[in-house]
């Protein structure tokens, strides 16, 4: 199987200055919509179709399809379809947005988000507090069981990188588009 190139944030925007590139960022509409690159368009990896996102490419599939996230972890798993769906020529952005609005670069800014990861953090929190508190409270200790069904998810989300948890949050009506936005550079 071929692997996909990197570049960084100011190479990128280098590229884009001399010719337009295309940029797809595959975080939560919501993230999205809080702040991305000016260049870039929403594609969710959790609804990634590789085979439409190359046809919808009207004429520059020969040309580098860019792919950008927060940090770079969901963008390297998107570019990992591409490839698996027999696409080269993707490329992944290395540190994301978040480098990419660290580097002063163009974005637009929209409604203020909780990231998923943070969603997650606060969801098995109190999913397994509420678990412990029942046990404790009423001596069942069949209520344990609720900590340590989200310890093994964790567990599990750690070692696989994946994660059941934020792929169900990711899909809930607040992280899905809308709110306003505005677009600004350092």
């Amino acid at each position: 199987m071929s692997q996909f190139n990197s570049i960084t944030v100011d190479q990128l925007a280098s590229l884009n200055n001399q010719e337009p590139v295309e940029l797809i960022d595959v975080r939560t509409p919501a993230e999205y919509r809080e702040v991305h690159s000016t260049i870039a368009r929403n594609v969710p990896l959790n609804s990634l179709d590789p085979d439409a996102v190359m046809q919808s490419r009207n004429g520059s599939a020969q040309k580098p399809l860019y792919v950008i996230c927060r940090s770079g972890g969901r963008s390297t798993k998107a570019c990992e379809k591409f490839v698996k769906a027999g696409y080269d020529n993707i490329v992944n952005v290395e540190g994301g947005t978040a480098a990419w609005d660290n580097a002063g670069l163009p974005v637009v800014r929209g409604k203020k988000a909780i990231s998923l990861e943070r969603q997650v953090r606060i969801a098995a929190g109190a999913i397994a507090l509420a678990g412990s508190l029942a046990a404790l409270m009423t001596g069942n200790v069949l209520y344990a069981g609720i900590p340590a069904f989200i310890g093994a998810g964790l567990l599990f989300a750690g070692i696989t990188d994946t994660c059941g948890m934020a792929m169900m949050l990711s899909r809930m009506p607040w992280n899905q588009a809308g709110g306003s936005e505005k677009t600004c550079s350092r």
